[in-house]
């Protein structure tokens, strides 16, 4: 690597290292270090529910998937704007709003079990135990990645890039906690942005073509590659939309909610967050179709397509720019692991500690707890990276589907509907997650999402089982009239 990648990398480094310590500083009790104390602007709230959605997928897995199939791959990208969109529009406000009426919640089990006044704590194991699951196999995910990045671009070892990777996201994450996460997320989704701009633009203006030429330079390489309908069918299509469903039940983004501080700057948040996804998506598409005329001209395809944002940034612009580009990946890749790493320590303190262990642990207690959690979490998760089995990277797309049919629809009803009971959400988060896994397990996946099954299904489970087991709540209800007195306070 040359000599101003290297400074570039190291100066990006500093400025995470640099958060993390200002956020130590401002992490006084629990309520600072899961939540940052409720006062994220629509800023930070925007980009770093963004960034942490977002990962290495939008730097590496769409413009290689645009390389290698063409525009029938940007399916996915209209499911997920459509789908983030409403997550701000249904779920956001009221979400934001009830948490803090419901004894002030600062996760998403803390949010259930308050909500339908569950003395028993069986919702709150219940969804602890999901969420600690599929975000330490997240987690893993991401750290294969990052040592994947440095094996095959760095060239160091796997391991090098493993304990690189790791070492820096949880030495913010640990001393910083959710303000630290959110702030390095707000910075890492402004480097992400930028480069998701200069780079398709910068290939445009190197090839020197203008839009109809370069649409039949498109089509000269395969003309498939211009067809939206390639390789889909009706299925196809509504599974890879279907993906926006999984938005209404991922803790990772939706806490970012919980965060903000009121619901009449969630307008903001929701117009910045979208307009930076789409503008980053439509960079990602035109980077993976903008690099295929390229390379071709060039007479250098490229072996791995994933790797076309990368190389387009190596092959044209000076390597301290080059080193930023390849920061705007890490970036990309530790952003979603720090949130998720966080949102599993908030589950161990909050979800098991506190809730079987220490009852009435002290707020220091509480954040020491969450410190330790992250790094036992973090020790778990690389275990996992080190294993010979393939299958923990395929779980991420199946943990995106699982979190949105356990969570998704039982956090909108709960929302929207007064009658809902806790059999009604228990009955939800099974159903919804035990379809997903079904689904798979029996092959289905190849013909239809699990997502939408599962989501159905645990929608239906919790109508039908809270119609059985209702029982009138006046306590509910009051917190149901100061919710939407609130709401009603600001417009959305």
């Amino acid at each position: 690597m040359e000599t101003g990648s290297i400074i570039s990398i190291v100066l990006y480094v500093v400025v995470l290292l640099a958060i993390g310590y200002y956020s130590f500083r401002r992490t006084h009790d629990i309520s600072d270090y899961m939540l940052g104390g409720r006062s994220l602007g629509p800023m930070v709230t925007a980009l770093s529910a963004g960034a942490s959605d977002m990962s290495g997928w939008m730097l590496m897995g769409l413009p290689g998937a645009v390389y290698a199939t063409g525009i029938s791959s940007l399916w996915i990208g209209v499911g997920l704007t459509i789908g983030a969109y409403f997550n701000y529009r249904l779920l956001a406000p009221r979400f934001r709003v009830y948490t803090e009426v419901s004894n002030n919640s600062l996760t998403v089990p803390d949010y259930l079990e308050n909500r339908f006044k569950d003395a028993s704590n069986m919702l709150r194991l219940v969804s602890g135990v999901f969420i600690l699951v599929f975000f330490t196999l997240y987690v893993s995910s991401g750290i294969v990645a990052g040592g994947k990045l440095f094996l095959n671009l760095f060239g160091s070892t796997y391991n090098v890039g493993v304990v690189a990777t790791l070492s820096i996201v949880v030495v913010y994450t640990f001393f910083g906690g959710f303000l630290a996460v959110s702030l390095t997320d707000f910075f890492q989704g402004t480097l992400m942005f930028i480069c998701l701009i200069i780079v398709p633009a910068a290939t445009f203006i190197t090839i020197g073509s203008d839009p109809g030429t370069f649409v039949a330079q498109v089509r000269s390489i395969d003309p498939a590659l211009m067809d939206i309908l390639r390789g889909t069918s009706a299925a196809s299509i509504i599974s890879l939309l279907a993906w926006g469903l999984g938005y209404f039940g991922q803790p990772h983004i939706i806490v970012r909610f919980m965060a903000i501080k009121s619901t009449s700057e969630l307008k903001s948040a929701r117009r910045i967050g979208i307009t930076w996804m789409a503008i980053g998506l439509l960079g990602a598409i035109f980077s993976g179709l903008a690099g295929l005329v390229y390379f071709d001209l060039a007479g250098a395809p490229l072996s791995d397509p994933e790797t076309v944002f990368l190389m387009l940034g190596d092959a044209l612009f000076h390597p301290l720019v080059t080193g930023v580009i390849l920061c705007a990946v890490l970036a990309a890749i530790m952003s979603t692991i720090s949130s998720q790493l966080l949102v599993c320590s908030s589950s161990v303190t909050k979800d098991f500690y506190m809730t079987f262990l220490n009852r009435h642990a002290s707020s220091e207690t509480q954040v020491l707890v969450s410190r330790l959690s992250v790094l036992l979490v973090a020790a778990v998760a690389t275990y996992l990276a080190y294993l010979p089995n393939k299958s923990i990277l395929s779980i991420v797309s199946q943990a995106w589907a699982g979190f949105g049919a356990s969570f998704g629809s039982v956090l909108l009803l709960s929302l929207y509907w007064p009658k809902m009971t806790k059999w009604g959400a228990l009955a939800g988060m099974a159903t919804g997650g035990l379809t997903v896994i079904g689904w798979i397990a029996a092959g289905l996946s190849a013909y239809l999402y699990e997502m939408i099954p599962g989501f159905a299904l645990s929608f239906l489970s919790v109508i039908i089982v809270s119609k059985l087991t209702a029982k009138p709540n006046e306590a509910i209800a009051a917190e149901f009239a100061e919710m939407e007195k609130d709401l009603k306070t600001h417009r959305l």
